[in-house]
């Protein structure tokens, strides 16, 4: 179980592949974002963005999968206290296959609550290519083994 004291800064998790498929882009948007470069290929060609396109909200969900995958699940977490950006830079298109890491770029221990750590991060979300499409900074919430450790 990793705790606060495992994440040093510069401290690096990588992303296992993941590839989107048209079905995936297409049941995620009929639920949470319906929108017509999401739901059709004519639509997402006829659209700036060239094809069939994942959501950028699916794409943070694929990054949130990636990310409990990646160290959330082995952690000792207690959530999150939010985001301080979501970017997507270059459109998901049906048939990528994402991939990417989250690395560490601040801690401190909570002031209010000295048996949690925040830790900073920023994930970098790329596509086959390399290419960046989503970079997030965010902070995690992850206990202590004892209260008040540092990194």
């Amino acid at each position: 179980m990793l705790h606060f004291e495992d994440f040093p800064v510069g401290t690096r998790f990588a992303f296992e592949p993941t590839q989107v498929t048209a079905e995936a882009i297409i049941a995620f948007a009929s639920e949470f974002d319906a929108q017509p470069m999401h739901l059709s290929e004519t639509a997402g060609k006829a659209s700036i963005l060239g094809g069939l396109a994942a959501s950028g909200w699916h794409t943070s969900a694929i990054m949130m999968r990636m990310l409990c995958d990646g160290y959330i699940g082995e952690s000792a977490s207690e959530g999150s206290p939010g985001i301080d950006s979501m970017e997507w830079k270059k459109p998901v298109l049906a048939g990528d296959t994402l991939s990417g890491h989250s690395s560490v770029i601040a801690t401190r221990v909570s002031k209010s609550r000295p048996e949690i750590g925040i830790v900073t991060f920023r994930a970098e979300v790329t596509n086959q290519r390399g290419e960046i499409v989503a970079i997030c900074d965010y902070a995690n919430m992850i206990r202590c083994r004892r209260a008040g450790d540092a990194a």
